[in-house]
């Protein structure tokens, strides 16, 4: 549905150029939630922000819907970006008009007859459950229902693809479940397309279904939500992941299993990581593996949540056995899905 193709984007900052996209590439199927993170400053909103032409890039190609809208004259770009829906940080609403009149600006824009306005905001305040606030302005409402308000004017044209543009981090928790709810269900209903741009892995977590992570302009790592959660390979993604599952152990387990093993060099044992996804997080591995290879395992730190319904943990483990046993039973594992490595760190 989008995809992006060496995309360099260059402002000219007041020491000289700044480049904020360094060469990005990101294809995005129809039909999903595509979370795109990073910290402040790494380049996701003018990624998103090239999407649809709002930032032109210096460089690359944007596709939309099989269009190169680079290539695109005035009139075919403004006929193209009323397909592509956004909803802002900060609301963008007009103080002056209703509820009902923010909702239907960009159909008065579009030239759409008066009777098929009041219908179509009718049914678009009626999904975002803001009906009965109709005839209030913004400054009469709470900011999840201003975010409802961005929502439902982003849905007026009827877009195949929806941009979040931190639609969530000036909302407290519970209005951005509420908020990531409804995106979730407009995706489903619908079958749009939804880019979301956050700094926060807990808004990935709860409804994206692939992730790319931004640093300093460029992508440095994708693919399926669960994967990259479970099995983070670069170390931006590793701490923008351990705010809700941590990567890196306590201090104190990691001095408890250093005391034991020195009070034990003949058999000290290894400290092990373990993630698993999926059907993994359902059957009795460990357990299955104290049996089959005759090795104790001590669970001495972990997590287990789940992603869209889907089980994921990691776990840390120490192992007690024979050399081999313990190389068998990390093969065993690892055949069985679970991720596995050696947590390094000096034990004498």
């Amino acid at each position: 549905m989008i995809r992006l193709e060496g995309i360099v984007q260059t402002y000219h900052g007041a020491q000289g150029p700044v480049q904020a996209l360094r060469g990005v590439d990101l294809h995005v199927p129809r039909g999903q939630v595509f979370g795109v993170i990073g910290r402040s400053g790494a380049g996701k909103s003018s990624l998103v922000r090239t999407i649809n032409l709002l930032n032109r890039p210096t460089s690359g190609r944007v596709v939309v819907d099989g269009r190169e809208l680079g290539a695109l004259s005035g009139a075919e770009l403004r006929a193209a970006r009323r397909e592509i829906g956004m909803i802002f940080q900060h609301f963008n609403l007009l103080d002056s008009r209703t509820v009902f009149g923010n909702v239907a600006l960009p159909l008065e824009l579009a030239g759409v007859p008066r009777s098929q306005i009041r219908a179509r905001v009718d049914a678009l305040l009626d999904l975002v459950g803001l009906s009965a606030l109709r005839d209030r302005h913004p400054a009469q409402i709470s900011g999840g229902q201003k975010q409802r308000v961005g929502i439902a004017r982003a849905l007026a044209n009827q877009p195949k693809v929806l941009l979040s543009d931190e639609a969530t981090s000036a909302l407290d928790p519970e209005t951005t479940r509420s908020i990531l709810g409804l995106l979730r269900q407009i995706n489903r209903e619908f079958g749009l397309t939804i880019v979301l741009i956050t700094h926060q892995m807990q808004v990935i977590k709860q409804v994206a279904e692939q992730v790319a992570v931004i640093e300093a302009g460029r992508i440095v790592e994708q693919g399926a939500v669960i994967d990259v959660f479970t099995r983070p390979e670069h170390a931006t993604t590793r701490s923008l992941i351990d705010e809700i599952l941590p990567q890196t152990l306590p201090e104190g387990v990691l001095e408890r299993i250093r005391t034991f093993m020195a009070a034990h060099p003949a058999d000290p044992g290894r400290l092990l990581r373990l993630a698993y996804a999926g059907d993994g997080g359902d059957q009795p591995l460990l357990s299955d593996v104290v049996r089959r290879f005759g090795v104790d395992l001590n669970i001495v730190h972990g997590q287990v949540d789940e992603i869209q319904g889907r089980p994921f943990g990691s776990l840390a483990v120490h192992a007690r056995g024979a050399g081999p046993a313990i190389a068998d039973a990390v093969d065993h594992l690892r055949g069985a899905g679970v991720w596995v490595r050696e947590e390094a760190f000096a034990h004498a």
